[in-house]
């Protein structure tokens, strides 16, 4: 089922809320599916989605090689689910390193899950802007 990623149903907003594992899929450089195990934030009012990182992670190195494409960023999906309620993120992502950005990304990370993370000076965070949204919640 295909959500609007702007303007998400109550229940699809409300399922991106809760505290689940989520996945990340990366393309690597040849084109293979690279998935991670990683905690998102979805921000639908500003049609993002957001993966705090080290940045030498090789979800990181993926996204960074696919940066300077002409597509613009490395096309993204991130994903969890719950036994039959499942929902997909998909778009375009780049890697931000400013303190702003990583501070904003570690707010919203323990705001759904509960607990800050521990300082890291090498944290980024992956940013993807949003162009789909599926699933069943």
């Amino acid at each position: 089922m295909s959500h609007d990623v702007l303007n998400p149903t109550p229940e699809y907003l409300a399922f991106w809320r809760e505290r689940h594992v989520c996945t990340l899929t990366t393309p690597r450089p040849d084109g293979t599916p690279h998935v991670v195990p990683v905690g998102v934030t979805y921000d639908p009012e500003a049609g993002l989605a957001r993966v705090i990182s080290n940045k030498h992670s090789k979800k990181v190195r993926n996204v960074l090689a696919a940066q300077g494409t002409p597509e613009g960023g490395a096309r993204v999906a991130v994903c969890q689910m719950q036994g039959r309620r499942w929902a997909t993120l998909e778009g375009r992502a780049v890697v931000r390193t400013d303190e702003a950005s990583v501070a904003d990304a570690v707010a919203r990370y323990a705001e759904r899950y509960g607990r800050t993370p521990s300082p890291n000076p090498d944290r980024v965070v992956v940013e993807i802007t949003l162009d789909r949204a599926m699933g069943r919640a």
